[in-house]
C-alpha cells in the first residue's frame, strides 16, 4: 500500500495526541437527556460537527441526526466554521421531519 500511495503522490493523515483537552474555565452542562426513554423516531434530534483533513486544510461536517434511529436526517459540508451551514442542516431537517 505505500508503495502504492508513494507512486500517487499522496500521504496518510494521522491525528497528533491530545487534541481535545478539557478545558477547566469551560461550564459543563448536565446530560439532558437522562433518564428520558426514547422510543419512537422524530422524538429527540442530535447534531454533530466534525472536521475531515485534507490535503491543505480541513473541511467540516454538520450533521442533524435523529436519536432513535440513528438516521442522519440533513448534513452540510463547508470550509468554514461559520454558523451559517449549521443552520442550513437544521433548517432542512426540520422542512423534511419537522
Amino acid at each position: 500500500t505505500r508503495t502504492l500511495m508513494k507512486k500517487m503522490g499522496i500521504n496518510a493523515l494521522y491525528r497528533k495526541p491530545n487534541l481535545s483537552q478539557a478545558n477547566q474555565a469551560h461550564r459543563k452542562y448536565p446530560y439532558l437527556l437522562k433518564g428520558l426513554a426514547i422510543q419512537r423516531s422524530n422524538q429527540v434530534w442530535c447534531t454533530d460537527i466534525t472536521y475531515i483533513p485534507m490535503a491543505k486544510g480541513f473541511v467540516y461536517l454538520c450533521a442533524v441526526i435523529d436519536w432513535h434511529s440513528r438516521k442522519v436526517l440533513a448534513h452540510r459540508v463547508s470550509i468554514s466554521m461559520e454558523v451559517d451551514f449549521c443552520i442550513s442542516a437544521l433548517n432542512e431537517a426540520i422542512e423534511k421531519y419537522g
